[in-house]
């Protein structure tokens, strides 16, 4: 029991920063809102729509360039650290690849607005806001390798660190660019996307200088000679990333899908849908920063060799994660209408989300399971199984379920918002249960004792 304690106080030692850090990720996205809806509804939908084609494309890089955290944790276990440098130059290779892919797309991401009916001043200043911060996406891709290298190693404090750099250039950048002061002009929404790629220039410039100047990664030396692109290493890399991506913009797109299927029902229901959506997604964040230190613990055990030690994070993890959300679970149930005034005074709207909250409740513990499992099998590299489950579990079970439920009356009559939901829990407890199961499995294949 006592290695149990012992490593639950390792990972809240290293998720801790990642929590801060997605805090600070969150109240910079709070800001542009709330910046963006003081000049005019225009602009704030200009943003609100813009995110939804940026996210997607940012989360599909990031979750290739993701696999890097547990190779470096892996040869960091093995004290091989002379082969973390050019491990992490193939990384820096892979991101020049994909960038340029990453930003093709997003340039013409706006001509879809064209098919759905967007008017032409909300359509011109989305597709100003995404031409303006595609110029920050190589920032992105190349911090989020330094990001990957520095978790890694252990050493979560600059993510949390940095990502306060970026709320510090925030804030001024968006009064700056959006109200035209200083001599700038006057972007409005526009401007928060200006802002932002300038806020993703100065994280990766933070970044550089804080693995350049901290003696943490001194003996590694990452910005000596650059290694030479080697074809076979940034293909395993791939290989190993993008499933993680892929299962990663599978969920994504599956909240979108729900999103515009309930849009028939409603405004009072969207609205309702999405607080509930909105709340869970901050709940989530707890597991989710739980994750990132398993996956680090993990790797580094088996870099080591100690399989048990590996098997013991990943069951720390899981236990960890589950305690937390039984509590949130508990807080969420008792205290669902109070969470759902925050975001409106509409009590039609406050009801159904309370009533939405509750079945948000109820998933949390699945939900934190799944997001745990995943970060362990990532730590052993496992990451194929990542993407079939999450493809089986969310697109083959929960979406069917949700459509079943919400919108026929073929099982009960037709439960509409509720029945979605129902299908979240269904698809997110089918992937808990899968991937622990598969968890067991690498167990085994490991060596470690079940």
């Amino acid at each position: 029991m006592q290695r149990y304690w012992s490593e639950a106080r390792q990972l809240v030692r290293l998720a801790s920063p990642i929590l801060v850090a997605q805090v600070a990720q969150i109240a910079m996205n709070f800001v542009d809102t709330v910046m963006a809806g003081q000049v005019s509804a225009v602009d704030l939908a200009a943003v609100s729509v813009a995110t939804s084609f940026w996210l997607p494309i940012i989360l599909l890089v990031q979750g290739i360039i993701m696999a890097l955290t547990p190779i470096v944790s892996q040869l960091n276990g093995a004290r091989k650290r002379d082969e973390i440098r050019p491990a992490v130059h193939q990384g820096f290779w892979l991101a020049l690849m994909v960038t340029p892919i990453a930003m093709i797309a997003l340039y013409f991401s706006p001509l879809t607005l064209q098919f759905m009916g967007v008017d032409t001043v909300m359509a011109t200043k989305t597709a100003g806001y995404l031409h303006a911060i595609l110029w920050g996406l190589p920032a992105f891709v190349l911090f989020q390798v330094l990001r990957n290298f520095s978790e890694g190693l252990s050493h979560t404090m600059p993510t949390m660190v940095i990502g306060f750099v970026g709320l510090a250039v925030n804030i001024p950048a968006n009064y700056i660019f959006i109200h035209g002061h200083f001599g700038m002009p006057k972007l409005g929404g526009v401007g928060c996307g200006v802002a932002t790629a300038i806020v993703l220039w100065a994280m990766l410039l933070a970044m550089i200088i804080y693995v350049k100047l901290s003696p943490h990664f001194t003996k590694i030396n990452l910005f000596a000679q650059l290694a030479r692109p080697n074809g076979s290493r940034i293909w395993r890399l791939f290989r190993l990333g993008f499933p993680i991506a892929m299962a990663i913009f599978c969920e994504v797109t599956l909240f979108t899908v729900v999103a515009l299927m309930l849009a028939p029902f409603g405004a009072e229901t969207v609205a309702s849908h999405q607080i509930a959506l909105n709340f869970s997604s901050l709940v989530f964040m707890l597991p989710l920063s739980i994750g990132v230190g398993v996956t680090i613990r993990v790797g580094h055990s088996i870099g080591e060799g100690l399989p048990d030690h590996a098997r013991v994070a990943a069951r720390t993890g899981l236990m960890l994660g589950m305690a937390v959300a039984a509590c949130t679970a508990a807080l969420t149930v008792l205290l669902r209408e109070q969470i759902a005034t925050i975001y409106t005074d509409d009590m039609q709207v406050i009801t159904l989300a309370a009533t939405l909250l509750f079945f948000a409740a109820i998933y949390q513990v699945s939900d934190s399971v799944q997001v745990v499992a995943a970060a362990a099998l990532r730590g052993y590299k496992d990451t194929k199984a990542i993407f079939y489950v999450t493809i089986v579990a969310y697109w083959g079970l929960g979406l069917p379920t949700g459509m079943l439920l919400g919108l026929t009356d073929w099982v009960v009559p037709r439960m509409g918002p509720q029945g979605f939901w129902v299908g979240f829990i269904v698809g997110l407890t089918g992937a808990a249960l899968m991937l622990g199961a598969r968890l067991k499995v690498i167990y085994g294949r490991f060596g470690a004792h079940p």
